[in-house]
């Protein structure tokens, strides 16, 4: 079996977001997959089976599987419209988060994916106690993202992961406004097993929902700022939806060749 890993979120190597990517003539065990993502150890690992009409395509930390995942997703449409049909320019993929749909443009994949509602909720002294910095606001979605006074203070936090699992939320997300872009955040998923994603795609499927409200602004260009870093350029769409664009490169490709 074939396995990719692909840098997403950025057009240089050992940057941006790892993520293995999987190409399989049919599907293993549940099990199966979860050992060989355990195995890799990076905050996704994808499979990708193809279908009568487009792939299926499922996503899997070193802890569970999850129900979206933007970097491993623009990590598959780089292989698939690369390695598999590399004279098509779009490639679509069914999901647990239902039809997701990614375009070449350029250098650029485009990503067509679901918004979430958010509502406030009260900034709480776990969360101070977690992050080691007061939020001076918090929103709940899919994840629970943290609003922060300054870009230094997202930087330079230290987040306990003890205390991070505690509080609500799958993910928690730390974002402020930034002076370079419209925002800078990171990502911690300590109860998926993954202490700090490099760049998390669906944590801004809220987060750049959240900072073109504030903003008043229908594009947001937004920077990770965990130590790979990475570029995320996302436009708000009708019918609650989002396109969430970035680079990928190739690092490496493999064989599994233990039976799955």
């Amino acid at each position: 079996m074939k396995q990719y890993i692909v840098d997403a979120f950025t057009d240089k190597p050992f940057t941006g977001n790892p993520a293995a990517v999987c190409i399989m003539d049919s599907w293993p065990s549940e099990s199966s997959m979860m050992n060989l993502a355990m195995e890799n150890n990076l905050s996704e690992t994808a499979f990708i089976v193809k279908e009568k009409e487009g792939y299926r395509l499922r996503w899997f930390t070193p802890g569970t599987e999850v129900e979206l995942c933007g970097h491993a997703t623009l990590a598959s449409a780089f292989v698939i419209l690369n390695h598999y049909e590399p004279k098509s320019d779009i490639v679509q993929f069914n999901t647990l988060s239902g039809i997701l749909t990614v375009k070449r443009k350029d250098n650029l994949y485009e990503m067509d994916f679901p918004m979430y509602d958010l509502h406030e909720i009260p900034v709480t002294d776990e969360m101070e106690a977690a992050f080691g910095i007061r939020p001076k606001r918090a929103v709940l979605g899919l994840d629970l993202i943290c609003i922060f006074e300054t870009e230094e203070q997202v930087r330079s936090m230290s987040p306990k992961q003890e205390l991070l699992k505690s509080i609500e939320g799958r993910i928690q997300n730390a974002t402020a406004s930034g002076e370079k872009y419209d925002c800078v955040s990171r990502s911690f998923a300590p109860k998926l097993f993954v202490a700090e994603d490099p760049v998390c795609g669906s944590a801004h499927c809220q987060i750049a929902d959240f900072w073109a409200t504030e903003l008043n602004k229908s594009v947001i260009d937004a920077y990770q700022a965990s130590k790979r870093g990475g570029y995320l350029h996302c436009e708000i769409k009708e019918n609650r939806r989002i396109a969430i664009s970035g680079a990928a490169t190739l690092v490496a490709i493999s064989e599994v060749i233990t039976k799955l």
